[in-house]
């Protein structure tokens, strides 16, 4: 794995809950899906045990994409965290300069995000570029899937 993974606390509890979900509820789903479908017959022309077979290996390619974050993911610890400059776990309030608008996002590893509730990932073009900055810088950051704008930032304040 090329980049480090950050998880909070409750984000490797839900993923640890959804690999048990896998591992028991949905593997045993899609073995009987199998199963059916085989009754179907001819296996070479057989939809049904195609898709079964497609889901199959989707939900074992996300039971190891999980594992391996779990494995390796880096839990964030609130205690661990140093506020001197914005850093995984960290809450950011920020000004846009251009529309003098304050807000503030968390920044988490990518597992954790869900930029609609202000929970960005450290991976984001937001998330990146706040990365070791510190109060009073400013920023401009380009948003590639806003046909490449450009934000301006000032970073605001930077706590736990």
């Amino acid at each position: 794995m090329d980049n480090e993974i950050f998880l909070t606390k409750e984000g490797y509890k839900a993923l640890q809950e959804k690999l048990d979900y896998l591992k028991s509820t949905k593997r045993e789903e899609v073995s009987k899906k199998i199963g059916v479908a085989r009754e179907f017959g001819d296996l070479s022309e057989n939809s049904e045990y195609d898709a079964a077979k497609e889901e199959q290996a989707q939900v074992e390619a996300e039971i190891l994409e999980i594992e391996n974050k779990l494995r390796y993911g880096k839990i964030i610890d609130k205690k661990d965290i140093d506020t001197s400059t914005v850093s995984v776990g960290c809450h950011v309030k920020l000004r846009d300069i251009d529309y003098d608008d304050e807000f503030e996002y968390q920044i988490v590893g990518s597992t954790d995000s869900d930029p609609t509730k202000g929970i960005i990932s450290n991976e984001s073009p937001v998330g990146k570029a706040l990365i070791g900055k510190k109060v009073g810088d400013k920023v401009n950051i380009i948003l590639p899937q806003n046909n490449n704008a450009t934000i301006h930032l000032e970073v605001l304040k930077i706590r736990v």
